[in-house]
């Protein structure tokens, strides 16, 4: 048998060389690919833990509710159900309140005949009247009618008053405006506000405001004790 030449081992030893660094690197790229993973299911269950801690600050304590071990047993679920709002009462009373508020009313005979047509009821004595003008009373809320039609402006008075009333308050400013923009320039909720206030049974008096509190535009309204 003929013995290899040194060309030939030479080429052998080249060979199994370039096999070596081959297998070197598909081993390094190997320990490679599996340390990624290892990496990659580290940071998926750290993640993991950390949202369920999250969620459980979250949510907080968590109790188990015993259940019934029978065959086809459901949990009944009730969501709670919404206050309920008597409606039908509160549109009751708003219509009682309309029908106590009568635009036929003739309020002109009981108003104070000096020049801002004041209004004090039967047993309120004159200096009512001189200290509403004053300010003694402060003024506690006001309504604003501006651009309400006449059937609006009347519930919202209605409603306006009662609940000022039952909150205990005492002085109160109605805004009618001064109708300027109004047809002929003239104040057009002006006279049916008085005509209403003067209907209420919570109302004792009420004068024109102040310059500085809307003049000829609003009134300010003194109510009874609630």
């Amino acid at each position: 048998m003929t013995a290899p030449s040194s060309r030939h081992l030479k080429s052998l030893l080249i060979r199994d060389l370039k096999d070596l660094k081959l297998l070197r690197r598909e081993l390094e790229a190997r320990v490679r690919l599996e340390q990624a993973r290892e990496a990659a299911r580290l940071a998926a269950t750290a993640k993991a833990s950390a949202e369920k801690e999250l969620f459980s600050r979250a949510v907080g304590r968590v109790i188990a509710l015993p259940l019934k071990h029978r065959p086809g047993f459901k949990a009944s679920l009730q969501r709670a159900r919404p206050a309920p709002v008597a409606e039908q009462r509160l549109r009751d009373e708003l219509a009682v309140m309309r029908e106590a508020l009568s635009d036929d009313f003739d309020v002109e005979t009981l108003l104070d005949t000096d020049e801002a047509l004041s209004f004090r009821r039967p047993g309120m004595g004159p200096d009512v009247v001189r200290k509403l003008r004053r300010g003694v009373w402060s003024i506690q809320r006001q309504l604003d009618l501006h651009g309400f039609r006449r059937e609006d402006a009347r519930d919202a008075l209605a409603v306006f008053i009662r609940d000022a009333n039952k909150a205990g308050l005492r002085c109160v400013r109605v805004v009618h405006g001064k109708g300027l923009g109004s047809p002929g320039k003239t104040p057009v909720l002006k006279g049916r506000v008085q005509s209403w206030l003067v209907q209420k049974r919570e109302v004792l008096a009420f004068v024109q405001a102040r310059p500085a509190d809307g003049g000829a535009g609003a009134l300010v309204v003194l109510l009874a004790q609630s």
